[in-house]
């Protein structure tokens, strides 16, 4: 018998804000940070989980990750990985910190923080990597870890037990497939607002080189500004000098790209309002912007707004504009509502918004019923290496697509990561492969030692340097 002994939690922070990183309408100065634990056992097991956060309040979501932890402390981990659902369950209902919740806000990405550690030392004890793991579980298995409370209005458990049997059958020619083709990729690196136009443009040829033919810029600060910004991008990803030796161009109107604007060249743009406006501003200057021809907008609204939302797809519908969101969805019923609202085009789980695997499980399964392409939200630090998986369990056990679906990839602070996420030549995902990996989201010790806040050693010299 194992158990759970003792966690361990550190404040992680990046000094991004001095290079623009990350920087869009709302959130103008960005330090990518991660609230960081280990759980311990009385073995040599152990499970790493974190959650995304962009500086400050990075201490409050690990003050709030302790008391999450102290849930799971002398827990047999055989027992909690029977289970995943019901121990997903026991996590958050504890009868005092629900209260401050309940299944939303700083409590809740905590428990993210602690489920994600949790699913990853159980995919260790089983030497896969976390997909792997999931993918390799019966039908039966995946529906008994998801979390189905408040969501059967939606999906029961029969239904998505159903559509799971029906996907059985295909399960290992998709996980090949994968295997040798990768998973389709976007890239938002070129598209930060705090950028400069030179920047953009070598940024976006440098993705067009590298395989990439999604691509997203951020908006809605001026919407002239945007509108140069985003005809910079589209000269370069319609034009066929700047596609790499060997690639041809993609046909507009194939099925992984129809209804998605893309260009001549089957290139496509996506734009990220990130929240900036009310549901009229967001109708209005979007409309603007049809000119660049872009897929969909993300989060033109408030992230709770679920009416606004669906406002605002049936405005730019006429449009050939769909409507993205999800990064801010704080819990499967966000979800629901913007599925039953026929709100969104697309739906982007973020791996540590929602309160970790269990809840992302159920929210796939709603997808798929309802038919909507998952897009995760990625970026950030460490969010690229936990969609990977999150998206090979959607197209091999889950949806069995992946043509219409595009994960984001952000190129920063990968180097931090035992087990980095990596790109193959043709803009895709690679399929991690370690078995010892889990989630990939074990951090180097040395990168913890530099940027815990405020004792490690970056931020004391630059406090240094600053007196």
């Amino acid at each position: 018998m194992v158990k759970i002994t003792s966690f361990e939690i550190h404040d992680v922070r990046f000094p991004t804000s001095l290079t623009g990183d990350g920087t869009d309408a709302m959130n103008t100065e960005c330090d990518y940070s991660s609230a960081y634990v280990s759980l311990f056992t009385d073995s040599d097991l152990v499970g790493h989980g974190m959650t995304f956060t962009i500086g400050r309040g990075n201490d409050i979501v690990c003050t709030a990750i302790k008391e999450v932890a102290n849930r799971l402390v002398g827990k047999d981990t055989e027992s909690l990985f029977s289970n995943m659902g019901e121990t997903w369950a026991f996590m958050l209902s504890d009868p005092q910190l629900r209260w401050i919740g309940p299944e939303k806000g700083v409590i809740h990405i905590a428990s993210g923080a602690v489920n994600n550690a949790l699913w990853d030392m159980y995919a260790r004890s089983r030497n896969k990597p976390l997909w792997k793991l999931v993918v390799d579980f019966t039908p039966e298995e995946l529906v008994s870890a998801a979390a189905f409370r408040y969501i059967t209005d939606a999906i029961t458990k029969e239904e998505a037990l159903a559509m799971l049997k029906e996907r059985e059958a295909g399960k290992k020619e998709r996980e090949a497939k994968v295997r040798e083709l990768g998973y389709p990729a976007y890239v938002t690196s070129a598209g930060w607002l705090g950028y400069t136009d030179e920047k953009v443009a070598r940024l976006t040829k440098e993705a067009v080189a590298a395989g990439f033919n999604h691509f997203k810029m951020k908006v809605g600060a001026d919407q002239a500004n945007d509108l140069r910004r985003g005809k910079i991008i589209r000269s370069i990803i319609d034009d066929p000098q700047y596609l790499p030796a060997g690639h041809t161009p993609l046909d507009p109107n194939s099925e992984a790209l129809r209804g998605k604007n893309a260009g001549p060249l089957g290139a496509v743009l996506m734009i990220d309002a990130n929240q900036v406006w009310d549901v009229n501003q967001a109708i209005d200057y979007v409309k603007g912007l049809a000119e660049i021809k872009p897929w969909f907008i993300e989060e033109p609204t408030a992230p709770d707004d679920i009416l606004g939302h669906a406002a605002i797809r049936k405005a730019l519908k006429p449009h050939g504009i769909g409507v993205a969101t999800g990064e801010h969805a704080h819990n499967r019923m966000v979800f629901k509502q913007l599925l039953q609202a026929e709100a969104i085009d697309v739906v982007q789980i973020d791996s540590c918004r929602l309160a970790g695997v269990s809840e992302v499980l159920s929210v796939l399964l709603m997808a798929a019923k309802f038919g909507v392409p998952v897009c995760p939200h990625a970026g950030g630090v460490g969010l690229c290496e936990y969609v990977i998986h999150l998206s090979l369990i959607d197209y091999i056990a889950v949806s069995g697509t992946m043509e219409r679906n595009v994960l984001e990839f952000v190129d920063h602070l990968h180097e931090h990561f035992l087990y980095p996420c990596s790109i193959n030549s043709n803009g895709r995902y690679n399929v991690p492969g370690n078995a010892s990996e889990g989630y990939s989201i074990e951090m180097h010790k040395s990168s913890i030692a530099e940027f815990e806040w405020p004792h490690g050693s970056y931020w004391v010299g630059a406090r240094s340097k600053a007196a």
